[in-house]
Order: structure tokens, then sequence, then C-alpha cells
């Protein structure tokens, strides 16, 4: 399944910004949500191909959101990408027990984001 349209969970409006000009200049289309309660309900809504979510948000953090996504019946199937400032190896390896499919560190290398997202496809 080639992705198309892109989910992008993250509460900072640049950081949405950012990822919004670089997956969209790669022909992507993208959809926001500033919260993981938000991105939980777009993801049900949307049917993203993809969902990129930041772990560091008030309310819902990005691994619970990841979790409720990757074990919801109706979305399950949607591979998330955990986008987050933190780098631990601890981090890392929660993150893909919560489901998601990979793990990129902040500040957001695009050739590296792209070349992930072209081979979930």
């Amino acid at each position: 399944m080639a992705v198309k349209k892109i989910l992008v969970v993250d509460d900072s409006p640049t950081e949405r910004t950012f990822l919004d000009g670089l997956l969209t200049k790669a022909g992507y289309s993208v959809i926001h949500a500033a919260s993981g309660e938000e991105g939980v309900e777009a993801a049900k809504r949307d049917q993203p191909d993809l969902v990129l979510m930041d772990v560091v948000m008030p309310g819902l953090n990005g691994f619970q959101a990841t979790r409720a996504i990757t074990r919801e019946e109706t979305t399950k199937h949607i591979p998330v990408i955990i986008c987050t400032t933190k780098d631990q190896e601890t981090d890392k390896i929660w993150g893909i027990r919560q489901g998601a499919k990979d793990y990129i560190v902040k500040p957001v290398n695009a050739a590296d984001l792209i070349s992930k997202i072209k081979a979930l496809g």
C-alpha cells in the first residue's frame, strides 16, 4: 500500500508547519491533530495511510495514542512512526512496544523521514 495521506500529531504549531511543508513538497497529503486525543479521533475519522506521532503532549501522550491507534479495530492497520525529541534507547523500545513501526528523533532529517515512509509502501 502506497502512503498518500499522512496524519501529523504534534502539539507544536511550528513542528506541524515544518512537517507539513516537508511532506507536501514530497507529494503527500497532510492532515493535522494538535493532541493525542485529536490524533486518535482523526485516525478513526480520516483513515490516513500513516501517522507521524509526537510523544510529549499534554493529555494523552504519544505512546498512549499510538497504543490506542494500533490496538483499535478500525485503525490497527495504520502504521505509526513516532517522531519525538525523546532519544533514549528505552524510549525507542517502549515506542515500538506500543505498536509503532518506526521511531525518529527530532530534529527530523528530511531524507531519513521520506525514506522511512517509502519503506512502508
